[in-house]
């Protein structure tokens, strides 16, 4: 028996995967703001912070980078709730795509700060600045330069990630492609436009993200 494409619902479902599309485009901005702040603060305290800060940030990235992203969702939104601590399945999704991206972008930008030859901080705090100011005004840009590719490719992945909240009802593209293939039952003409409009947000963003570093970081950015 031969199977015929139709597309003929797509016209109803645009507003649906519009939707989804804009949802995911937040979850991932709110994830990448937070989770590059989070990990810029865990890099430095890994390397200058005291010794218990140090171990601390360690076994939180060891915990995060060896369990699944899935596990970390659920803990958060299904876990949480048995010692009194109820989320919103938004915020709920936001913290877990936080807390997992930092501690990703920790390493990354840690990579970073090393790469950044140490003889640049020992001039910079003979010059009389403080460590805070050297930290801000020499090493981190010149960190963030070195490691933005890596970056980069870290909150595209962090993008493809976000379908897994639709396990805990957020509704984002994953979430109403589920809704609109179980209405139309056109599982293959559903899942293959919400790849294609997967594909669009990803080159979208990496463009975005490449064409920014290069206006705020200089060039050498790709």
């Amino acid at each position: 028996m031969g199977y015929s494409l139709d597309f003929g619902w797509l016209a109803d479902a645009t507003g649906a995967i519009a939707r989804g599309a804009a949802m995911t485009i937040l979850l991932i901005a709110v994830t990448t703001l937070a989770g590059t702040f989070l990990s810029i603060l865990g890099a430095a305290g890994r390397r200058n912070g005291p010794l218990l800060l140090k171990r601390a940030i360690g076994v939180y990235v060891e915990i995060i980078r060896n369990t699944p992203f899935l596990v970390q969702l659920f803990f958060i939104f299904f876990g949480l709730p048995s010692i009194g601590v109820r989320l919103d399945p938004l915020l709920a999704a936001m913290l877990a795509m936080t807390l997992n991206m930092a501690a990703y972008t920790i390493e990354i930008v840690g990579a970073g700060l090393d790469a950044v030859p140490r003889g640049q901080t020992e001039a910079a705090l003979a010059l009389g600045l403080r460590l805070r100011q050297v930290f801000v005004k020499i090493v981190l840009p010149q960190a963030l330069k070195v490691i933005y590719p890596a970056l980069t490719s870290q909150i595209i992945i962090m993008m493809l990630e976000s379908a897994v909240v639709s396990q805990i009802a957020v509704r984002e593209l994953t979430y109403e492609a589920d809704m609109l293939q179980a209405r139309t039952f056109r599982a293959f003409e559903t899942y293959f436009v919400v790849t294609m409009v997967y594909l669009v947000l990803s080159v979208g963003l990496r463009r975005l993200l490449v064409n920014g570093g290069r206006r705020a970081l200089g060039a050498g950015v790709s």
